[in-house]
């Protein structure tokens, strides 16, 4: 597993990796929510009442700030998140 620190608008977010078969595991943190790649449930986060975004086809970390978000949870959207747009600028809105 890596874990590093990764730079959005100016802000610093955490990045976490683990490498497993086929495609890596990938999630970026803010302080407010994540984008998370499809290994993990949006449904879970939304029963959290968390702010959280997902996106797919993502490989990297700059894939998932390039990524288009295909689901968002109700808390993400409070925050102005939407569904089509960009890992990065769901993060800028979590920051």
């Amino acid at each position: 597993m890596e874990a590093r620190e990764i730079e959005v608008n100016g802000k610093k977010i955490t990045g976490l990796e683990v490498e497993l078969h086929g495609a890596p595991l990938l999630l970026l943190i803010a302080p407010k929510g994540y984008v998370m790649c499809g290994y993990l449930n949006i449904e879970t986060a939304e029963k959290l009442g968390q702010a959280a975004a997902i996106v797919t086809g993502v490989k990297s970390f700059d894939d998932v700030l390039c990524a288009k978000g295909v689901e968002v949870t109700t808390g993400a959207r409070r925050l102005g998140v939407k569904e089509g747009m960009l890992g990065r600028e769901a993060l800028k809105r979590m920051c």
